[in-house]
Order: C-alpha cells, then structure tokens, then sequence
C-alpha cells in the first residue's frame, strides 16, 4: 500500500487540542460553580415497549435473561432468532459466527461492544467474529435496525449491532450448560461459566469484575444425519448422484495418456465402501458423504474483565479488557495426488508406468483393465484419511473510558487499542503434494488399495501434520475518542441538546500465506504476502431540537477523512412525533458509505488461479453445451480429458483491488408506534436501503449460468486449457433493498398472580433487486435465487425471505417460569437448473424452528433451565441448489434436529 502521508493524519494531538479549546470556551462562559450531577441515559427498551420510551430509531433490545428463554447457548443462535438477521447457520466459515442484517453482506453490519469498534477478524478485515464475545458478561444486545453512517461512520449500511455487558457486577455465580442431540452423531454442546465481582460502585465508590466463558460444539458429520441427503432424496431433486464421472477416488481412477478415456480397476466390484461410490462411465466417486461435515467443530474460550471507579458524582472512570479464543476445526475432503498442480503447473502429474507393480494387471495383484494397451497413465488418486486445517483466533480489546461532567459539559472519551489474530494451521490428513504424486510416479505407494511396509512408511515421511501454520494474519485497531454534550436553550416541548464530538483510529492489517502452501495438498496455495495500514478521523455533531411537546426533530451528521480514500460527508434527520399517548410517528433518513477493507484494496493478489468454483460447470469452451447454465451437459471436445472441462470445479482467481473506491447508499425509514390496547405495543417501520458502487465479487453464479457472456472472464493458456476464471473484487452495480418490520409485545397479568407475555418480531420484504453490471438490468431476489452479490464471505448464494419472524409465548408464575419461541422463515423458489427437467419445478418449502423452556428458581441461590431446542424435529428443507452438496438448505437451517438444553446456574 503506498503510503498517503497527509497534514491530518493521525489527528491526536489536534483532536485533544479542539476538544480542549471547546471545554475552556465553555468554562469562560459559565464560571459559576455546577451542581448538576452526572445523570446516565441507556438508550434501550424493555421487553414490553412502551411508547414513552420509544425514540425516532427503532431498535430492537434483547436481554441477556432472554437467552435461556430462547434456548440460546451462543450467540450465533441469537442472531439467527432475529428477523432482520439473515445470518448463516450453522456456521462452518473459518472466521466463525457475524452477523448479515438485510441480507445486505456482513460488511455492512456494524458490530460494536459498548459502543465502540473490536479489531476486526484478521483474514477478510471486514467484520467482527461474535463468537469471541463473552456471552456470560453481557447485559443485553441492541440492534439499529437504520442505516447509522451519520453516526459511526464506515461500515454501518445495512445496521449496528451494540453488545453491552453488565456495568457491574457483585457476588459469584457458575454456569453449566449441555445441549444433547436426540439423535445419535456428534453436535452435542458443552458451555461453562464463572464470574465474580467485588464493590459496590454506589457506596465504595468501585466495582471490578471478571467472567471465563467456555464452549465447546463437536463436529457433527453428514453421516451423522443420513437421512438429509439419501440418494433417493437427490434423485426426486433431480441431482443423482451417480450422474457424475470420476476424478479423485480410492481406489484411484486413471486416465490414459493415448486415449484420453477414464478407467478404473475396481468399479466392477463396486469401488470400495465407504471411500468411494460407482459413477458414470466406469469410473469411481468419492464418497463425500463419507468425508463431509454438516457442522465444524469449535471450541471457545473468552475472557472479560471491568473495571468502573467513581471519584464522584460527576466523574467515572472505566477500564474493560477482553480476550476471546476460538479454535475451528475445518475438515475437507482427503489430500489429492494432482492437487498441487493446480497451483504449481510445473510439478510432474502422478503417473503409472508398466514398471511400477501398481499398473493395473501387474504383480502387486490390481486387477487388469482390458483396454489398456500399457500406456502410461494419469493417476488421480484421493488419500483415504480425511483432511483437515484447525483454526485459531485470538481478539484481544483493551478500553479506557473517562466520562463525566465539567464545566456545563458531560463529556465522554476513550482510548480503545484492539488485536486480533487469525493462524490456520496443518491439524490432519494433509500431504506433502510433490512427494505423493512421486511416490506414485515411481512405485512406492499403492494408488487402489492398502499400502505394503514400504508404501505406508513413505506416506508417514510426507505427512505435514504437525501443526505448521499455513497461514497467519493480524490486524489492530488503535483509536481515540471524545464526545461533548449539553443542553442549548429551551423549545416549545423542551430543552435543544447539543452534542460534540471527533474521533480517530489507525487500522492496520497483515496476512501471510506460508510458503508451505506450495507442496501441502489438498490446502494447496500460492504463497502472499501483503501488509497494509490507514489512517482515518472524523468530526461529528448532533442536534436533538423537541419543537413542541409532540414534535422531535433530530439532526446529525459526521465527516470522515480516509488517508488512501478521500473525505466523505454523511448527515441523518430523524423525527419524533407523539399526537397522543398511546400514538406516535417515527422516521429518518440518511446516506452512508463503506470504505473498501484493506483486504479488499491491498489483500493478496496472485498472477493465476487460487481457488476453484464453488460448484462444478462445463468449461464453455472445451466442453462445449447447448444449455451451458447446466452443468454437466457438455461434451469434451477432442484431445480434452472429460473429467476435467467437464462437470468440474474449475480454477478461479480471487484477490484484492487497488483501484476499488467506496461504496454509498441512502436510508429511509418511516414507521408508527401506538397501544391498541393496555399493555400491548406494536410497531410497524416501513425501511429502504439502496446501494452504488457494491464492492463485492462478481457472483458465480453470474458466469456458471451464462459463461459466454463473460466468456472476456476466461483466462486461457497459450494451449486454450484454461488458466483461471477471473473473479477479484470489484465495484459493481448497485443493491436495493425495502420492507416492512413489525413488532408487537403483550403482556397480561393473571389473577393467580402468574404473567403472560406475548411477542412478535418479523421482516416482510417488498423489495432485494441487484444490479451487477453498471448500468445493467436489475434482478430480484426475493424468495428466490437470483443474481445477487454482495461481497459475503459464504459460498452459498445469498438468502432473502419474503416473510421472516421470531414468535415468543411466556408464562411466569412464582419460581417458575416457562416459554416457547418460534423462528420462522417463508419458502423459497429453488435454482430448478438440472439436468432432469420434470425436477425444475420444485419450491423450497418453508422452516420453522420451536424451541420450549422451562425454568425453576425456587432453591436457594440455584436457577435451572430445562428446555427442547427444535420441538418438533424439523429437518432443514431441500433444494436442487447446486452450491448445496448434499441437498439440504444448510445455510438457513440447522441439521442437528431436536436436542436437550440442560443448564445451572449457583450463585454464592
């Protein structure tokens, strides 16, 4: 990254002076001594929402006593309950849980704790990964369902999402938690806690606190549940599996160098169970229901601690230190003896000769295929043992903050210095590539079958399973801020609020992939090396102006200057209006912006290929097709080896853009709050989001699906075989996206004493069209696959819902206490592009998820949870997707199937 030194970089000592200045021009104007004491507004609700507290933005407030309630263990499955929130679930990314509100891209989700930014996760630098949040250290979590740029600057698009942990905290409780699957396999879910505090801040004047939250889920594989993708299944979804021809099995198949033709000496006695299945055209499959995982497993362990010291009624000081660590085990399919030759095509491909005792009808006893003629042969052989990186994250975050009120003023600053690191690491299965497809080459290792002393002796040697990183990435966050604020002059409905204040931070980031990478199959990759910082400041202000006692119009706007980006501007009206009590109108609007990450701008960036597709396709070249959008209905053309232009993953390159420039959007929210009857509230937002500029990657599904119209996209070698399809970030078109949120709550008190509460939060949407090309059509994506990007980390294509809901019943009465919760989301039209045309027509059905709890908390200083996560034992629903291996939505639904929630909790 080029360094963009300029006279308002790293603008400390200016803000420190400014904020200064502001403080002594006010103490000038008002010597006379304060007695106004410090008074600590909340910008929350409650569970049952009432008018009087409702402001001009709507946000949506869950306590942390609501997560047992919910069945919540994690705080994944928090955001998964939220309407707005179409998070994936379950997660298997390698930078753990984030959270996509709108659908609009984790990007665009602000993810704050108390109030201000973590480091983001190391690798992408574009989002915060939840899961290093304590869950046991908070209090509750906030959603602004509204654009906020005006605010927060950068990133806050589509939402912000505020963690606020308990300000205090005196006495010790532990917390054992275990969530059991009722059916057999793995997922299971263990979660403990502790926290402990000393003081009493009101009457010590101090109080320190400490909580250790640990979790741990076990891998569950797709063997485990069977019953999601049988061959029957996949057959009525159109997606045999048996349709395919082989590449990569054990037993190996080979292609003959003379002929170009697959063969493979085991198909007819059926492959070999459980490794490898029969496909088309004599040739064996990988098992991959075998290999697969439905959900990683992970571990967590987060640290938090707080600090809080009051020298007086007007001044508190704060300090909070958090250390979150998550390792993920990623498994994939086995090591690959032509691996490493998708990113080195100079190494020598594993082949067969008839002077190795392997050669099909030779000594080592594999049987003979008639057709061949003792050719050499092209082996592609799959490793039998799973393979498998682990990962390994660290976000530390350390704040001071200093509040309080002087000279007229309250004020607010802070320091806030963030670090977050991410290590991929060989755990298992992986392979030294060069010397396996040696091994091959020269007759050592038995590519069909159970190794001899001196073939598993090799294959030992060339393990790299020791933990070597394959990749290691940092990036930081240092800042500093200050806020003023004060009361101007009376107004017909109360008194104007002014509020003041500027900001700086300094983000950097650095990602190194390991030379290592060259050899290490089937983790095979380029070594990169890029290290990049900015420097970014802001100045914002905020106007809170009650013309009447009904009528509260609020203005803000904030100004952010980007040392490699330039400046923007982006200001917010919102307004408040109450006619009556019970009845009141809210709306704002707003622009906002998103600075491209570092990693999009100065990441990695490779000559040729460092990925492949996400889902198999014809190569519109060499394997010609007259419905190209359907993959595997092209035919090779002469002297191309079908199971490679044909029906395959094909090469692609990915990576940074340096001449990427933000992307801007406009928010309008306008929505009503009123009481139809006492007790109940209900509200009811009407909400656009549109988009220019998206920095995303061109969707695969754009060129999978019309591969000649961005035929320019397809980088060839000087002998036509392809190089890679070129896929790196960019500024494409633009995003729309509007609906309807409503939310209700109820409460009704029995006359036994007992409480019942009601409530309701849902997302109905009226609109999610995508522009991919500048100037290009627009594609709707609501309730179906269409053409969408948005720069999501998840292979999987985007989901939009028409209908989305969290349903909420609760009873209260005495020490007992239970509730059942509802998440629900409306069905969806499928892709519908196989090859068997009477399957084109299906719809994903629609999901709902039950969850019951019932808790007691009549034994001394013992609270205890019981519940039912998915009630009724709903599967995740089908889809004919090709993304979807296995055929199951696995990014909107969670495969476990119903499970038992046990948790305790003693306080001391």
């Amino acid at each position: 990254m080029k360094n963009q030194k300029t006279s308002k970089q790293w603008m400390l000592s200016a803000v420190a002076l400014g904020v200064l200045g502001m403080v002594q021009q006010a103490h000038a104007q008002d010597q006379a001594p304060q007695t106004t004491t410090m008074e600590r507004v909340e910008v929350t609700g409650s569970s049952i929402k009432r008018v009087a507290n409702e402001e001009a933005l709507p946000v949506t407030v869950v306590k942390a006593e609501e997560f047992a309630k919910r069945g919540i263990t994690t705080l994944a499955d928090l955001m998964m309950t939220l309407p707005q929130s179409i998070s994936l679930q379950p997660s298997n990314a390698g930078s753990g849980t984030n959270i996509n509100l709108r659908g609009l891209g984790v990007n665009r989700t602000l993810v704050l704790l108390n109030g201000r930014r973590m480091a983001n996760e190391a690798i992408a630098d574009g989002y915060a990964n939840l899961d290093n949040i304590p869950i046991s250290a908070l209090a509750r979590t906030e959603v602004l369902n509204d654009g906020a740029s005006s605010i927060y600057g950068s990133d806050a698009i589509g939402g912000v999402v505020n963690f606020i942990t308990k300000p205090t905290y005196n006495g010790t409780a532990v917390t054992l938690q275990t969530v059991l699957p009722n059916r057999e396999g793995g997922g299971q879910e263990k979660r403990g806690s502790i926290i402990t505090g000393w003081g009493n801040l009101d009457s010590d004047g101090w109080n320190i606190y400490a909580t250790i939250d640990m979790h741990r889920r076990e891998r569950l594989a797709e063997s485990d549940r069977p019953n999601l993708g049988t061959a029957a299944q996949l057959t009525a979804l159109g997606r045999a599996p048996s349709l395919g021809t082989g590449s990569y099995a054990f037993p190996a198949n080979v292609v003959s160098t003379k002929t170009k033709i697959s063969y493979n000496p085991y198909y007819s006695t059926g492959c070999d169970a459980p490794y490898s299945i029969q496909g088309a055209k004599g040739t064996c499959l990988l098992n991959s229901a075998y290999y697969a995982t439905a959900l990683y497993g992970n571990s967590q362990v987060s640290f938090y601690t707080k600090g809080s010291f009051k020298f007086s009624e007007d001044h508190l000081l704060t300090v909070d230190y958090s250390r979150g660590q998550e390792y993920i085990d990623s498994v994939r399919n086995p090591a690959t003896s032509a691996t490493i030759s998708t990113v080195t095509p100079t190494t020598a491909a594993a082949t067969l000769t008839t002077a190795s005792k392997w050669y099909p009808g030779g000594s080592g006893g594999v049987p003979a295929i008639a057709a061949l003629k003792g050719e050499p042969l092209t082996v592609l052989y799959s490793s039998p043992t799973l393979a498998g990186t682990r990962d390994t994250q660290v976000n530390q975050r350390l704040v001071v903050n200093d509040e309080g009120h002087l000279f007229g003023w309250d004020y607010k600053a802070g320091v806030d210095l963030g670090l977050s690191q991410r290590t991929v690491r060989l755990h298992q299965g992986i392979l030294d590539g060069n010397a396996l497809n040696q091994g091959i080459s020269n007759g050592i290792i038995n590519p069909f079958g159970a190794q001899d002393a001196a073939g598993q002796a090799y294959l030992d040697s060339i393990s790299l399973n020791n933990d070597q990183a394959l990749r290691a990435a940092r990036s930081t966050f240092t800042g500093v801020d200050v806020t003023i604020n004060r009361e101007l002059m009376k107004l017909g409905g109360g008194m104007m609020a002014i509020a003041l204040g500027a900001e700086a931070h300094q983000d950097t980031t650095r990602d190194d992939k390991k030379a290592i990478g060259t050899y290490a199959a089937p983790v095979a990759a380029t070594p990169t090396f890029a290290e990049s910082h900015r420097q970014v400041e802001a100045l914002f202000g905020e106007l809170d102006m009650p013309w009447t006692k009904q009528l509260t119009i609020n203005a803000a706007v904030r100004a952010d200057h980007f040392s490699d980006t330039g400046s923007t501007v982006n200001p917010k009206v919102s307004f408040r209006y109450q006619p009556t009590h019970d009845l009141m109108f809210r709306g704002a609007a707003s622009t906002g912006f998103r600075a491209p990450t570092l990693f999009d701008r100065y990441g990695y960036r490779v000559p040729g290929a460092n990925s492949t597709t996400s889902v198999a396709m014809d190569d519109p070249v060499l394997c010609p097709s007259p419905t190209p959008n359907i993959a595997g209905t092209g035919t090779a053309i002469a002297g191309q080896i079908s199971s490679i232009v044909c029906n395959a993953k094909q090469p692609k390159q990915t990576g940074a853009n340096p001449d990427l420039k933000p992307e801007k959007s406009r928010n309008f929210t306008l929505g009503m709050v009123f009481e139809p009857i006492k007790n109940a509230t209900v509200s009811l937002d009407y909400w656009r989001i549109s988009m220019t500029d998206m920095i995303a990657n061109l969707p695969e599904n754009a060129y999978t699906n019309d591969p000649l119209k961005y035929l320019s996209l397809f980088v060839r070698n000087p002998d036509g075989s392809l190089a890679y399809i070129k896929n790196v970030t960019m500024n494409l078109g633009g995003q729309k996206a509007a609906g309807l949120d409503l939310s209700a709550n109820y409460q009704y008190k029995a006359a036994n004493g007992g409480v019942v509460n009601l409530g309701l939060d849902g997302t109905y949407l009226t609109q999610f069209d995508n522009q991919i090309d500048k100037g290009g059509p627009w594609s709707s994506n609501i309730g179906r696959f269409g053409l969408a990007s948005n720069g999501t980390t998840s292979s999987f294509p985007i989901l939009s819902f028409r209908w989305k809901h969290n349903l909420r019943l609760g009873y209260t009465f005495k020490d007992w206490s239970t509730q059942v919760t509802e998440s629900f989301n409306s069905g969806y039209e499928d892709q519908n592009l196989t090859t068997v045309a009477a399957a084109n027509n299906h719809r994903i059905s629609s999901y709902s998820l039950v969850n019951w709890t019932i808790s007691y908390r009549g034994w001394p200083h013992t609270d205890l949870m019981f519940g039912i996560n998915n009630l009724t034992d709903v599967m995740p629903p089908q889809t004919n997707h090709s993304a979807y291996t296995f055929g199951y939505l696995s990014s909107a639904a969670n495969p476990i199937g119903r499970a038992f929630n046990f948790s305790a909790t003693y306080h001391f």
